[in-house]
């Protein structure tokens, strides 16, 4: 992949460019904590979003996407914003550094990656950390800090691309390292690395190939309810919550906000539990609270599908120790954590069972844990 984006900037800008990754993640539990202020537990992963970029001299950027196959111009004021989707992260990233007093001039840029889109890995994360870190290199001399570079790829979410989530997705992807998990707290920002080598398991994706398109979907209805409900009870988000306050509560507000406060709340407590279990070597809790996250994300958030529960009862049938769906729903994948002498049969039912019932096999991705935003040449 490095080879092929080099060559494809050579060939349009005949200039030698600089070349960084950033990465896609796994979120092993934690699912919509991240916005109530509550726990997330990410990892970095080998699926990168790679850009070659040089300063052009010029007063605009020019972009190409391997990918999609498509260029683009634009200027770097905020009447400037490109028409495609693709391109908003970018802009929004310079604008976002633009806002925080930092320096963009223009430059040209070809990308491309091996994050599957709409996989649930945070491909726009790994585009927008990716160039976040460029810029940060080439204008700024790395002067803003890792964690506001994950900050600028949030904001660009929130402001260009009509998605108001929460900061993992591009945490992990800043602050990734290889072989490691992170345990974040979403409220303080304080974070810890987890060694994550677990002997005797693998973890493995399984793509349902089902896509989805976060903004115009259910998600922001999902985090305004949360906010509903915080407000209702006094306090600032549902990290301060407990099942205690919402029972007492629970006449007073809709039985759907009642479902959606019910999932964050325990899924706090799940992460917690996840952490403690992580630093004992015990997989199998680690396994059990997956299948209770994804119980929850299925009946309480109600944002998986009937081919991402499909998957998640293979798992249960073939003795599988965890599984659940992973990212912001709608679709995606399941992640699963998998004893090794249990893999290769399991793998095979999932693709078989899958393939019978929805005409067409899953993807299946190997999880290595792996670094975060980086300058590769």
């Amino acid at each position: 992949m490095n080879d092929k984006i080099i060559k494809e900037f050579k060939d349009r800008f005949h200039q030698e460019p600089s070349l960084y990754a950033s990465a896609g993640r796994i979120n092993l539990i934690g699912e919509h904590t991240d916005y109530n202020g509550g726990f997330v537990f990410p990892g970095a992963i080998e699926k990168v979003i790679m850009a070659a970029i040089k300063p052009n001299g010029l007063d605009k950027v020019r972009v190409y996407s391997v990918d999609i196959k498509e260029y683009v111009e634009f200027g770097l004021e905020e009447s400037d914003v490109p028409a495609q989707s693709w391109a908003r992260y970018i802009f929004g990233v310079c604008r976002e550094i633009i806002k925080r007093e930092g320096i963009v001039l223009g430059f040209d840029a070809v990308f491309g990656g091996n994050v599957p889109l709409g996989a649930g890995l945070s491909s726009s994360a790994a585009l927008e950390s990716c160039f976040a870190f460029a810029l940060n290199d080439l204008f700024n001399n790395n002067s803003i800090g890792k964690f506001e570079l994950a900050r600028i790829g949030q904001s660009t979410e929130h402001n260009y691309c009509g998605v108001n989530c929460g900061i993992m997705d591009q945490f992990a992807s800043v602050m990734g390292k290889k072989g490691q998990l992170m345990c974040l707290d979403c409220r303080s920002m304080e974070y810890e690395y987890h060694p994550f080598d677990p002997q005797g398991y693998k973890l493995v994706l399984i793509d349902s190939v089902v896509k989805h398109e976060l903004a115009d979907s259910p998600y922001n209805k999902r985090r305004q309810s949360c906010e509903r409900v915080a407000a209702h009870l006094g306090i600032d988000t549902l990290r301060d919550a407990t099942m205690e306050m919402l029972d007492a509560a629970k006449s007073e507000i809709s039985a759907e906000d009642y479902s959606r406060a019910k999932f964050v709340i325990e899924e706090k407590d799940r992460v917690l539990a996840v952490c403690a279990a992580l630093d004992a070597g015990d997989y199998e809790t680690v396994g059990r609270k997956m299948y209770e996250t994804h119980e929850g994300l299925s009946k309480d958030y109600e944002v998986s599908c009937e081919e991402l529960d499909y998957l998640n009862d293979i798992a249960r049938q073939c003795g599988v120790s965890g599984s659940r769906i992973m990212g912001g729903g709608f679709g995606g994948c399941t992640i699963n954590l998998v004893k090794d002498e249990q893999y290769d049969d399991f793998i095979a039912t999932a693709k078989e069972k899958f393939a019978s019932k929805y005409g067409h096999e899953p993807k299946i991705y190997h999880v290595n844990i792996s670094d975060g935003a980086h300058k590769i040449q």
